[in-house]
């Protein structure tokens, strides 16, 4: 077979992939130029997190047969591809990063690290504190969304001696579905969302969703903003039923002035939950491992559009 025309994102592609696998003539982005043979490529890697210059480029790509996303997130980009491009995204990449950031809001939240941010801030040293900080022991988390990234997130939350509630679309051994959740809800002490953004999930958390939350109960978002119903999440935390931890929020990102900025009870964090030293390492062996398969004609993994190849 003739040499395969890769388009990566990286300033060097063969360091960071250890070599470029045989079969693959591969250009790397140098400071955001497209290549004088984007005519040609059939293997594209865009940028992490990259915007609507994305949706752009593939429109000019005649050749294009794979796209492979470093996000686990697809939803952005797969309306604006052929019908005959095989979009993968990056299941399995973010696990641990994604993870980790979901056990730092819950114990920051409920040990109230923000507010020691700020009086650290302001060089204060409370003389006394007015009620005890909570604990991860002895409550009830419910990953909504449990996939990957939720298995994840339960092996890291083992040791803390909570109990897991594990909740999917489609039910399975342990994992109940998401018909259940109404009868769910009222036991969490803290709801995960890990679910994916669809016309399924979009506004799934609104006002309804969130009166069955006992009073008290963690909201944490490390899925995507739209999933919440915002001005539904500003009024329960206006009347300081519920607390929130958010690493995604809708709209995003988050303007000076919303009023998110500033509802009691919340902690605002800007989309960082994939952001980690983890990430580089893991993307870098999926890019290669797909590379190697298609280069061999074997069948691409986290086909999430288009044609298996």
């Amino acid at each position: 077979m003739a040499d395969v025309k890769a388009w990566l994102p990286w300033e060097d592609a063969e360091s960071t992939l250890g070599g470029v696998p045989a079969g693959f003539d591969v250009e790397w982005y140098a400071g955001g130029e497209r290549p004088g043979s984007l005519d040609q490529v059939e293997f594209y890697v865009p940028a992490y997190m990259g915007g609507s210059d994305v949706v752009e480029v593939v429109r000019d790509m005649p050749a294009l047969k794979v796209v492979q996303l470093q996000t686990a997130g697809f939803e952005n980009l797969l309306p604006h591809l052929a019908d005959d491009v095989t979009l993968c995204n990056a299941r399995g990449v973010h696990d641990a990063s994604t993870a980790e950031l979901a056990v730092g809001l819950i114990l920051a939240s409920y040990r109230r690290l923000p507010r020691a941010v700020r009086n650290q801030d302001q060089q204060v040293w409370p003389a006394s504190y007015d009620e005890m900080d909570d604990s991860l022991a002895d409550r009830t988390v419910l990953i909504l969304g449990y996939g990957s990234i939720g298995e994840a997130l339960e092996r890291r939350l083992t040791g803390f001696e909570c109990e897991i509630i594990r909740v999917a679309r489609r039910p399975r051994e342990g994992v109940h579905p998401i018909s259940e959740l109404p009868d769910l809800l009222p036991l969490a002490d803290v709801v995960v969302l890990l679910t994916p953004a669809t016309a399924d999930t979009r506004g799934m958390v609104d006002g309804k969703f969130l009166a069955q939350l006992k009073d008290g109960a963690l909201l944490v978002n490390v899925a995507r903003g739209v999933v919440v119903d915002t001005d539904a999440l500003l009024t329960e935390l206006a009347g300081g039923r519920i607390r929130a931890a958010l690493d995604v929020t809708d709209p995003e990102p988050l303007p000076a002035g919303h009023p998110l900025w500033s509802a009691p009870n919340v902690l605002v964090n800007p989309h960082r939950g994939g952001a980690s030293t983890a990430f580089a390492p893991r993307v870098a062996r999926l890019v290669r491992a797909q590379l190697e398969r298609y280069a061999a004609g074997e069948p691409l993994i986290n086909v999430v559009g288009g044609p298996p190849r």
